[in-house]
Order: C-alpha cells, then structure tokens, then sequence
C-alpha cells in the first residue's frame, strides 16, 4: 500500500466494487416488462430500503421519479402526490393536473358504480343470490331474462370496468371479491345439499327443481378453473386480474390456486387454436414471472417444488430459453433448496436416497447448457457439477451471498440457501473422494475438527446425508448411494417413446428421400433413351 493510500480509501474502493456488483446482478430491469404496473411497486420499495442500506448504488430520487412514472396510467392518485413530495420536498405545491386527476377519478368511480347498482345490490343479497344459483339461473342470459332485475349483459360489463378501476385505484381486495362474483356467472359449481331433500313431503314444485338442479349437475365446470364450464381469452383476462389481485394482498394459498387456473386457461386455449403459437408462448413468459411471487412466498408448502415442476415442463422451459433466461437464477436456487426435501420425500425409508436430487441436477444442468445467462448462483452449480472446481465454488457462494441479499424475492431465503449449499459442497467434496480427513473437512468448511464432526452428526441423524464417522481413523466416510436395477432402467427408458417416435420420423425421411431419389434417377435414365 502506498503512503497516499489509507484505509479508509481502500475500504471505499471496496464497497464500491461491491455496489456495482450488486446493480449487475439486479434483475429487475429484466423482470419488470412481464409484471403488472402495480406488481412493481413492491419492487422498488425494495430497492429503496437497500439503497438506504448502501447495498445499491441507485439514486433514491431516480426511484422515486420510477414510481411516480408508473402511476401514471393508475388512478392512485393519493400515491402519486405522496411520491411528489416526496420528490421535490413536503412544501412542493401539488400540481394542478394531480388535483384534476382525482376529481376526475372521483367522478367516473360514482358513474360506473351507479350504472351497475342493481347486479352489486343483487350480488350481496345472499338469500336471493343463493336461490339463483340452485334454480341454476345465475347467469347472465337467465339474469338478462327478468325484467324486474334491471341487469342486463352491459350491466354485467359496467360491473367489470368497476372491478377493474378499484383495481386501478390500489382497492385490491374489492377488486378481488368483484372479480370472484363475475367468475361465477359463467361457472356451474356443485349445489349445496338440501337439508330438506329427506323429506317425505316432496310437492310436484320440488320434484321439478331438483329435475333441474339434476340437469345443472351433469354440467359442472372443471373445479381447477372456478368450476368454469368454458374458457375464452375474455375469461383468461378476468383470471389474470384474479391472480394480480391474490398476489397483491398477500393470500398465496388462493394464489397457487389461481396460478393454476391461468395455467390450465392457457393450454386450453393453446390447444385449441383460440390463441396462436406465439401469443401462448408469451403468456406463458408472463406467467413464469408472476409465479416468482407465489412459490417463494409460499416457499414452506411445496412452493418450490411446484416451482421446478413448472419450470421444467417443456413449454415453460421454452419460454425460459427464448425469452426470459435471467429465470435460471430463480430455477437453480428452488433446485438447490428442495432437491434434499424431494430426495428424502420420494425415498422409501424416510432416508434421501439421492436418486431424484441427482436427476433434478442433471436436469439442471441441462438447462444451463441452452441458457445464454449466468450470474454467481449459476457459475456455482456449475463448479461444482460441471467443472468440479471446489475453490472456483467457495468464491461464488460468497458472492452468493450479496445476489440473495438484494434479490426481492431470493431475500428472505439467504441464510437457508448458504446452509443448502455447504451441504452441496461437502456433499460433492465426500462423493468424489469417498473418505475424507475431518481436519481436512473442517478446513474446507472453515470449522475446526470437533465442530465439523459435530455438524456431520446432525446431518446423519436427521436422516439428511447417508455417511458414517470412523473415529478410530478420524474421518467420514460416505455410504454407497446407488441406484438400484428398477431406477437404471426406468431413467434409461423414460423418453423411449420420444426416441422411436423421432427414430421412425427419421425413416421414413430417409425412405421418402430414396423414393424421391430413385424417380429421379428413372426419369433421368428415360429422358436419355429418347
């Protein structure tokens, strides 16, 4: 060090490093165009709070002018002004256009609300709303039907414009409950028992009601979709509010329900050409990163194996390639946090047989292979699974450390992850070398001797790691995780029938191509005679 140099600029240098590290890991510039506008407000909230932390380098004003650029197209108005002040300081005065907005916002919120007054009085009427839906005529052209109800299929529409302004005035959890009521007028959900159904007394008037309660019955909707009994890309845009709304207010269990509902809608309509190739592939980007919300903040329940599962379908897995590999990052940290939950989950003996980690792995991998992205979680999967490199790894997990902390939704796993991935290490470290030094393990995870053995201990006990400790020797020693003969060929033969089916696509290629060939050489061969 030089004599003009200190400390105090070395540390500086130091932390700048580590900022400018941290912004070219920050995603969310590439998350952001497949978010809702009022998804992204948590986001930079986020931002903000790291910022104070001096873990970012970003401005806070910049921010700050992001968020009030965002509400812009919303009629959160109060926000707005808030994020003004907020701007150009507490004594700025409130633009007039803001105070304009708002009456505006005002205005038109009394107009939608009063031209679909009679569905909202119909729809928190619960006896008459009840009676309805058992005469099986809670729906729109049965509702259109009585005159005395004044609702008509440009009510049912107004209602809709309502559930979507509260939505754009921050009123979420109105805007959800709405969207709930517009869902059940085209769905056909199972009726309620009658609790008088036994009795003996059943007049002509009740024999024709369950006639036709019986008839509704036989058309049930399908119960993963809000027993919808039809799916159309109208009803997919309600669905995709529905599941906005669930993730706005936080209720990620209702959300992995209308995950799944936006899910099945796609493919449904996908198959069946009511959207093309390309807009599919697009809703299905959409979706993998509205999902983020709901599988790491549901992380405890399965979350993150239904994360894999869906990241690894193969239309998902194209979405992912094409359009959105910054996506590994989230894959490759669900994978490393639940391969030993699925391991020990799918294993006979409540032990991990390590048979699916490996396989989730290799999948892994693969998928790494097709992906044009890395980042410090990636590169260190692939030290340790495709290079081998176990010093490269020990310096990607601590540059690990700084992407969780400033991921939003990576954050609040930070300190599991590390523990995932020492066992990784030790785990690839012990499956190589078989037998290892427990000084030599110790050094590596940066434990002395007794504390290593201890740590392994655990691991053994909580049926976590099939290994045993030779204290005479003082090392540990791995058990022999292989698969049996059923799991060797059930791997090898999985995609059997893919392998013929492009085998004999191949043939007959190659035979029509031979056809083709010989008639070729015919017509040359005639054309030559004469």
């Amino acid at each position: 060090m030089s004599d003009t140099t200190t400390k105090e600029d070395v540390a500086d240098t130091t932390s700048s490093n580590t900022c400018n590290q941290n912004h070219a890991w920050d995603l969310t510039s590439d998350v952001s165009p497949y978010l809702d506008l009022h998804m992204m407000f948590p986001l930079l909230e986020y931002v903000d709070s790291l910022i104070s932390t001096g873990a970012v380098d970003y401005s806070s004003s910049d921010v700050a002018a992001a968020r009030l650029e965002l509400l812009r197209p919303t009629h959160m108005v109060d926000y707005a002004m808030e994020i003004y002040s907020e701007l150009h300081g507490e004594e700025a005065e409130i633009p007039e256009e803001m105070e304009i907005q708002k009456n505006k916002v005002f205005e038109r919120l009394d107009e939608l609300k009063n031209g679909c007054k009679a569905f909202e009085d119909l729809c928190h009427d619960e006896e008459k709303r009840n009676s309805l839906v058992l005469e099986g005529e809670w729906n729109i052209a049965a509702l259109s039907g009585k005159p005395e109800l004044e609702i008509t299929a440009e009510v049912v529409e107004t209602y809709r414009q309502l559930s979507k302004f509260n939505f754009d005035c921050g009123d979420y959890r109105s805007a959800n409950d709405m969207i709930s009521n517009l869902l059940s007028l085209y769905a056909v959900a199972p009726l309620p028992k009658d609790p008088n159904e036994e009795d003996d007394d059943i007049d002509d008037e009740r024999n024709n009601k369950d006639s036709k309660q019986q008839n509704q019955q036989q058309n049930i909707g399908n119960p993963n979709v809000y027993y919808l009994t039809t799916i159309n890309p109208n009803l997919l845009q309600i669905l995709w509010g529905k599941l906005s709304c669930e993730i706005l207010i936080e209720q990620w269990d209702e959300a992995s329900i209308a995950l799944n509902a936006v899910k099945l809608s796609i493919e449904q309509l996908a198959l069946t050409n009511k959207i093309s190739a390309l807009e599919a592939l697009q809703q299905r980007t959409w979706l993998l990163h509205w999902s983020l919300f709901v599988f790491w903040n549901n992380s405890g329940s399965k979350g993150l194996e239904s994360m894999v599962e869906l990241f690894f379908t193969d239309k998902y897995l194209q979405a992912i390639t094409t359009n959105a590999p910054h996506l590994l990052r989230y894959l490759t940290a669900a994978v490393l946090l639940c391969k030993r939950r699925v391991a020990k989950s799918t294993s006979k003996d409540g032990r991990s047989s390590g048979a699916e980690a490996r396989k989730l792995l290799k999948d892994l991998v693969r998928v790494m292979q097709n992906c044009e992205y890395t980042d410090p979680i990636v590169e260190f999967v692939d030290c340790l699974c495709v290079k081998f490199d176990f010093e490269g790894a020990q310096t990607k997990l601590a540059e690990c450390e700084l992407v969780l902390s400033t991921d939003f939704f990576l954050c609040k796993q930070t300190a599991l992850f590390m523990e995932e991935a020492r066992v990784f290490v030790f785990e690839n470290y012990c499956r190589i070398h078989t037998k290892i030094d427990l000084k030599v393990l110790g050094d590596k995870l940066a434990m002395d001797q007794e504390a290593a053995e201890r740590w392994i201990v655990d691991l053994i006990r909580n049926a976590l790691l099939d290994a045993k400790i030779d204290s005479e020797q003082g090392c540990v020693v791995m058990g022999n995780d292989t698969q049996s003969i059923h799991e060797q060929v059930m791997e090898r033969t999985k995609d059997l029938n893919i392998r013929s089916g492009a085998m004999v696509q191949s043939l007959s290629t190659m035979l029509n191509e031979a056809r083709k060939e010989k008639a070729r050489r015919a017509k040359a061969a005639m054309e030559e005679d004469y």
